[in-house]
């Protein structure tokens, strides 16, 4: 029984070594084995590498004018280097601490009403079972994304004005007075965020589509035959099967709250709003082409990549969390 036992032993070893790839000959491949293997892929791809090298990590060279005193004629390599003295400057300066709250202000608010509305948006439609209305609708809502900032302003600017404003001719046919929207400090965000609510929302709505598309069609039978009503079926079904791609547009959302539309903002403010509009992507404008301070609007420009570095980095950590317990 024994010898049985081992010479059974030996044969199933023996089978074991000779279905392994490596006992066939076909053996690891290497770094250049498999980049030949791929090289068409990777041809495809050489373009898309070649832009963010030149255009992304290459100017990262140019952060080091934050640290020096910059002057164009003396040249980069020939200007004195200070240290964080652009920093301090910026901190110490009066209206530093306004400007990175009016920039975090629009920044969180653009995130609280622009990433709900898409997904909210993109349920709503996908229950509309007229196809031709819900194309009509669809490219209805596309349409504000392909319209420039310059247009939108002028819109707002058209529609808000104090004398012929449509929005002011209503207030004004039911008793109110005019409003000067433009110039008062007190409505420049919802001004702001309702425009990019109103540019944003079908375009935005484009990937919830796609998710939802994906679901599959057994879920909601299964469902149906269990009697539940179609809002149940969007809260338990639905939105936990987008739920990883809502993750990701969070992600990207949080990781750019600081990057506020510079030409919205450019094309709307003016010296009577800045208590609510002067924000750090105008305030980096007026000191690098304007006052021709490059040193010190590239360490403002540095300081708010950081911040939206570190707010991407937390939002990535806690989407990890949030899919080991389940929720994602």
């Amino acid at each position: 029984m024994t010898s049985t036992s081992t010479t059974a032993k030996r044969r199933f070893s023996f089978r074991r070594k000779a279905a392994s790839p490596l006992a066939d000959g076909h053996h690891k491949k290497t770094f250049w084995q498999r980049v030949y293997r791929d090289r068409y892929l990777l041809l495809l791809f050489l373009p898309c590498l070649i832009y963010y090298i030149l255009f992304k990590y290459v100017p990262m060279w140019g952060v080091l004018i934050s640290f020096k005193d910059f002057k164009p004629f003396i040249g980069f390599m020939g200007s004195d280097w200070v240290g964080l003295k652009h920093y301090v400057n910026f901190f110490s300066n009066p209206d530093a601490w306004r400007i990175i709250r009016n920039t975090l202000f629009l920044g969180v608010y653009s995130l609280v009403w622009c990433f709900p509305f898409p997904i909210i948006f993109a349920l709503a439609l996908n229950e509309v079972t007229r196809t031709r209305f819900k194309k009509f609708v669809q490219t209805i809502s596309y349409m504000p994304h392909f319209l420039s900032a310059v247009v939108v302003c002028g819109m707002l600017v058209s529609f808000l004005s104090p004398i012929r404003g449509i929005i002011n001719t209503i207030i004004t046919m039911f008793g109110g007075e005019a409003i000067n929207f433009l110039s008062s400090p007190a409505w420049f965000r919802t001004i702001y965020v309702a425009s990019e609510v109103w540019q944003t929302l079908g375009w935005g709505a484009i990937v919830y589509l796609a998710a939802i598309s994906n679901v599959d069609p057994q879920y909601y039978e299964a469902a149906k035959l269990d009697g539940a009503s179609r809002l149940r079926q969007i809260w338990s079904i639905t939105l936990p099967c987008i739920a990883p791609t809502v993750a990701t547009m969070l992600i990207l959302r949080v990781g750019s709250i600081l990057e506020v539309g510079l030409e919205k903002v450019l094309l709307l403010y003016s010296p009577t709003i800045y208590e609510t509009s002067d924000i750090i992507a105008t305030y980096v404008y007026r000191q690098g082409m304007v006052s021709g301070n490059m040193s010190y609007a590239s360490a403002i420009g540095l300081f708010s990549s950081i911040i939206n570095l570190v707010l991407l980095v937390t939002a990535n950590y806690f989407s990890k969390k949030f899919s080991d317990t389940g929720l994602f």
